[in-house]
C-alpha cells in the first residue's frame, strides 16, 4: 500500500469517535480528568447518547454510576485474578477453582522449566494479556514475556475508570490449562446477577477464531434474548442449556449476594464447573446493545436507590 493511501486510511480511522477515543485514552490524553468527568466525556463517543448520572435509565448508564458511587474494598479482592480464588473458595468451595501453578512478581521470575507442558499465564490486574501454552516445546518464550511485560505496565483502571483494578498488585499467575477433550474453543458461560438474583447468561464462543468472539444471550429460562452486544455478534446456531445450569445459578447467587451487580464466568469441563473470574462492569459498560431497548430492560433490574454510596 502506498504511503499516501496508508495515511488516508489512518486519518479515516482516527476521525471515527469510537476509535479515536480509544487511541487518546491509551495515550493518556484524559488522565487528568476525574472519573465522573472522564465518563461523561467518553460515554457518548462509545454509546451514541449522553451519560445521565443524575437519573440513569439504561444498564450501561447505571454501570457508570456504580463506578463513581459504589466502592467497596472487597471489589478489589474480587477482580484480582489471584486473590479472587480465595474469595470464591471461602464462599462456595475450592472445587470450583482453576488450580494455580505459580505466582510471580515479575516476568524475569517466571520459571518455564518448572511448568507443565500445557499452562496459561496472565496478569492478576489486567484483561487481555493472556498467554495460552498448549505445547511448551513450541512456545516462543520471549514473545510471551514481552506480552506479559506490556500487560504489567498497563494501568487497567485508567482505560474505562474501573477503579477496583487500581490497587490490585501487579503479578503474573500461572494456571492449569483446561479444555474439553478435542475442543480447543472452550465455551465461556457468563452469568449476570442483579442484587443477588441471576437473570441471564451469555455464552461466548469462537474466541480464538479469525471471525472473533461471538456472544449469545439467554434469559433465566434459557430462551434466546435476541441481543447483539457491541463488537460480538451472536452465533446463528443456538446453544443447549448446560447440564450444570442450576448449579451455575446457585453459585452465582451466593457469590453475588452482597453486590448490586456481578458477572460470574464459568467453564463446564466434563460435567464439572470451574469459575474463571468475577466482573463488575461487562465491556466496561461501554458496549452498545442492539436493540437499545435491551439496555433499558437490563437497566430496570438494577435498582440504584438500594445501593449504599461508598
Amino acid at each position: 500500500m502506498k504511503l499516501s493511501k496508508l495515511c488516508k486510511v489512518g486519518m479515516s480511522f482516527l476521525t471515527k469517535p469510537y476509535y479515536r477515543t480509544r487511541v487518546l485514552i491509551k495515550l493518556g490524553y484524559y488522565d487528568s480528568l476525574s472519573d465522573e468527568e472522564f465518563l461523561k466525556k467518553v460515554f457518548p463517543k462509545y454509546m451514541g447518547y449522553p451519560l445521565d448520572l443524575e437519573n440513569p435509565k439504561t444498564f450501561s448508564e447505571k454501570l457508570q454510576w456504580l463506578k463513581v458511587n459504589y466502592r467497596e474494598p472487597i471489589q478489589t479482592v474480587m477482580v484480582d485474578k489471584h486473590e479472587a480464588k480465595h474469595f470464591i473458595a471461602h464462599r462456595v468451595g475450592d472445587q470450583y477453582i482453576i488450580p494455580t501453578l505459580a505466582v510471580w512478581d515479575s516476568v524475569e521470575d517466571i520459571d518455564f522449566d518448572a511448568l507443565p507442558n500445557q499452562f496459561v499465564l496472565k496478569c492478576t490486574h489486567d484483561s487481555g494479556g493472556i498467554v495460552i501454552c498448549k505445547d511448551k516445546s513450541s512456545l516462543d518464550r520471549e514473545a510471551a514475556k514481552a506480552k506479559l511485560r506490556a500487560s504489567l505496565k498497563r494501568d487497567y483502571s485508567k482505560i474505562a475508570r474501573e477503579w477496583a483494578y487500581q490497587n490490585v498488585p501487579r503479578r503474573i499467575i500461572a494456571e492449569k490449562y483446561i479444555s474439553e477433550l478435542g475442543n480447543d474453543d472452550l465455551l465461556d458461560y457468563k452469568m449476570y446477577s442483579f442484587h443477588g438474583e441471576p437473570k441471564l447468561t451469555v455464552v461466548c464462543s469462537d474466541r480464538f477464531s479469525k471471525t472473533g468472539t461471538r456472544m449469545n444471550f439467554y434469559d433465566i429460562n434459557w430462551e434466546p434474548m435476541g441481543i447483539h452486544f457491541g463488537h460480538y455478534p451472536p452465533l446463528s446456531t443456538e446453544f443447549p442449556k448446560p447440564a450444570t445450569y442450576e448449579e451455575m445459578k446457585r453459585l452465582t447467587a451466593e457469590l453475588s449476594k452482597d453486590c448490586p451487580f456481578l458477572r460470574v464466568d464459568f467453564y463446564e469441563i466434563k460435567g464439572r464447573l470451574y469459575i474463571g473470574e468475577l466482573t463488575f462492569f461487562p465491556g466496561a459498560g461501554l458496549e452498545q446493545f442492539c436493540p437499545m431497548t435491551k439496555d433499558y430492560e437490563l437497566g430496570e433490574w438494577l435498582h440504584l436507590e438500594n445501593v449504599h454510596r461508598g
